[in-house]
């Protein structure tokens, strides 16, 4: 069975110079703030939230402990500041990993332009308490699907978690299969699978999918392994 929450059903919230609809809430991190409504997540995922930036606007410098913290740029750019990976530019199709461990960081994002941008944020709640504090970009490329978070400890490309986090894009008329549970955020474009269709700002459940891509597509798909 494949489930759908559309974003447009949410209300739209924010804070300092940004607006955003929250998808994903976990009520063990939350509790009775999760918004009603928004799902809880998969495995150790806990928040999603489909941002946009106001002309200039910034989250403002603010501390975070004990997450991991995984942006996905999506339209504009984000100039980063904070404690880790100062000074980075993200531009569309860059993700921006942080790992607060038992260090923490603090961090500001910032909107360099006069249009509006937009950003999905993501966080994870760390497996094991007082890792190092960590930074990683990704720069992902079209019609590939590119892993930005998650995996084992012996390998260094992502930060090891059970939850794993890919972005898949793909051309008009590709397929991506999936054939155990899965949560995927469809970021651009349109798709379907058998009788159902998707669009952008869909977050998308279930067991397995068979996505047939009806125009260019980016997904986030989230997914939890078994250890």
């Amino acid at each position: 069975m494949i489930e759908v929450l559309q974003r447009e059903t949410l209300p739209l919230g924010g804070f300092a110079g940004l607006k955003e609809h929250r998808l994903v809430m976990n009520p063990k991190l939350f509790g009775p703030q999760a918004g009603s409504g928004t799902w809880d997540g998969i495995g150790n995922l806990v928040y999603l939230a489909d941002a946009r930036f106001d002309p200039k606007g910034e989250t403002h410098m603010h501390h975070h402990e004990e997450i991991d913290v995984i942006s996905v740029m999506v339209e504009g750019q984000i100039e980063h500041q904070g404690t880790l990976g100062a000074g980075e530019i993200l531009k569309a199709g860059d993700v921006q990993v942080q790992r607060a461990g038992g260090d923490g960081f603090s961090h500001n994002e910032i909107n360099p332009n006069n249009t509006r941008n937009r950003m999905i944020q993501i966080w994870i709640l760390p497996e094991h308490k007082g890792e190092t504090a960590e930074y990683r970009l990704y720069k992902t490329q079209p019609n590939q699907v590119t892993r930005v978070y998650g995996g084992e400890d012996d390998q260094d490309d992502t930060l090891a978690s059970h939850t794993t986090i890919e972005i898949v894009s793909l051309s008009a008329s590709q397929v991506f299969i999936l054939k155990r549970p899965f949560l995927a955020y469809l970021t651009i474009g349109e798709g379907t699978d058998n009788t159902l269709n998707f669009e952008e700002g869909d977050l998308i459940r279930g067991d397995q999918i068979y996505f047939k891509a009806t125009s260019d597509v980016t997904m986030i798909v989230m997914q939890a392994e078994t250890s």
